[in-house]
């Protein structure tokens, strides 16, 4: 396996939408400044939710202006309305906008009322206005969430997920995230759905977004990739997965903790482009910045023995 991966840290955005308290400014930005030294191509750096509803991204325009931008890299916010998409529009205008805007559906009916309390069919007339405002600005990537399965309506169709994928195809997106919201999947289900998404789907990549809510995090990513994935989120400790207060994520959501992925598809021998040393420092911030100790294995034990490096 020498195939080079993509990962999009996401410990700006999905990670901290988590937290109960929120990091200041100042913190976000120097974190996503770490993670872009660190190598990472693609960095979720923040969302523009409406402030009062989530208040820990009130200051995305802030944090988007004060990052540095070196090159090569994408830093992607989260827009869940046409009013987010103008609000990136403006900052694009100021000279600080993200380069990448993410677009949310569901793959199912109960989901959407639940969590955007609106139609599935609805939801979609909304992202193709927000698509249509902002194509030809920013790199556009859809996200499917509950694509490997709901807490109100058990599975998902595979069939449905991959119309979705298409459907933001053709509106003009180059990477779409599929989303295991509440960890449903297992290796199985991943190499179906993702089998099917590089087959009947070309010209859109998909982007393999696993919560470890029952541990198979790892076992999925390692089987998306040996399907012929190769995009992937992670967050640094394994942080994140649903806003605070969501109820229906059954227990921990985090995410796949994004120092044990590194490790694995590197002992794998997928080369991920990303500095270890400076993930690791990275790693050790965001815990200080959190106060306490995440979830990722390797923080506590250290990077194995790797190609070209010897374990710590």
């Amino acid at each position: 396996m020498a195939e080079a991966v993509t990962i999009c840290e996401c410990f700006a955005r999905d990670g901290l939408q988590h937290e109960d308290l929120p990091l200041s400014t100042e913190t976000k930005i120097a974190l996503i400044d770490l993670f872009a030294l660190a190598g990472f191509p693609r960095i979720e750096a923040t969302s523009y939710s409406h402030p009062d509803r989530v208040p820990a991204f009130r200051d995305a325009s802030a944090v988007l202006g004060g990052i540095g931008r070196p090159a090569g890299i994408h830093f992607k916010a989260t827009c869940p309305n046409l009013r987010a998409v103008q609000r990136a529009l403006d900052d694009d205008e100021a000279g600080h906008g993200a380069t990448e805007l993410s677009l949310l559906v569901s793959a199912t009916e109960s989901h959407t009322n639940r969590n955007l309390r609106t139609t599935r069919e609805k939801q979609w007339e909304t992202v193709a206005e927000m698509a249509h405002a902002a194509r030809g600005r920013f790199r556009l990537v859809g996200v499917v969430s509950m694509a490997l399965g709901c807490p109100f309506e058990g599975a998902v169709d595979p069939g449905r997920v991959v119309e979705d994928v298409a459907r933001f195809r053709d509106l003009g997106a180059e990477l779409v995230t599929i989303g295991d919201t509440v960890g449903y999947a297992s290796p199985r289900t991943v190499r179906e759905l993702f089998g099917r998404l590089l087959r009947e789907v070309p010209g859109i990549a998909p982007v393999a977004h696993f919560h470890d809510t029952r541990g198979s995090g790892l076992a999925n990513s390692l089987a998306a990739l040996e399907i012929g994935c190769l995009h992937f989120d992670t967050a640094m400790g394994g942080v994140g997965g649903h806003p605070v207060g969501i109820v229906y994520g059954e227990g921990f959501t985090g995410n796949v903790a994004t120092e044990d992925l590194v490790n694995l598809f590197e002992a794998e021998g997928a080369s991920t482009g990303i500095d270890l040393d400076a993930l690791m420092l990275a790693s050790r911030r965001c815990e200080a910045a959190l106060g306490r100790e995440l979830r990722s294995m390797v923080a506590r034990s250290g990077f194995g023995p790797l190609p070209g490096r010897q374990a710590a």
